[in-house]
């Protein structure tokens, strides 16, 4: 099976004859990951939800995630300034590449009901975000502890220029959109 790199490569090709590139560089290619929790009602019910999310995020991605706080107090959510919020992680290089075949080839398709990407999550300027209900669907989780799901939000950043280019780059490297 190819790996997700190994099709970026040879979608640079494909791409140059399509849209005329006259320099392999000017070619769409991936520059990061990140992978992003709100931990914020979860840590009301559980003091121990963030360290759970941080210990499950990097048996996910191999990276150690950061833990974000609230950048200003808001009486309505009972947040005060400083209160952890959020856990996420930018993964670039092998480990982005890792995370992306096993995100693509095993955790996309374990999905409940899954029919594809739809092509309106990748945005204007060349990304894709998408989001994913259950962090279960990864084979390093295990399913001893089904009470604390959590879902999370994915997001492949390019260097496309527009949203045709993008889409286009994401089909070649094998990102499943509907049909």
């Amino acid at each position: 099976m190819e790996t997700v790199k190994q099709k970026e490569i040879k979608s640079f090709n494909v791409l140059k004859a399509k849209y005329g590139y006259k320099n392999i560089m000017s070619a769409p290619r991936l520059l990061k990951v990140v992978v992003s929790v709100g931990t914020g009602s979860g840590v009301k019910r559980n003091k121990d939800f963030n360290k759970l999310v941080l210990d499950r995020i990097t048996k996910i991605t191999g990276q150690k995630p950061a833990l974000k706080s609230a950048k200003k107090s808001i009486a309505t959510f009972k947040i005060r300034l400083g209160d952890p919020v959020g856990v996420m992680v930018t993964l670039r290089g092998a480990r982005m590449y890792g995370f992306l075949d096993k995100l693509i080839n095993v955790a996309i398709p374990r999905t409940k009901d899954f029919r594809g990407l739809d092509k309106k999550s990748v945005d204007d300027i060349g990304n894709v975000t998408l989001s994913i209900k259950e962090h279960t669907i990864f084979p390093e989780t295990g399913d001893e502890d089904l009470k604390d799901v959590f879902g999370m939000g994915v997001t492949i950043v390019t260097t496309a220029k527009n949203k045709e280019e993008a889409t286009e780059f994401f089909r070649l490297i094998g990102v499943p959109f509907k049909k």
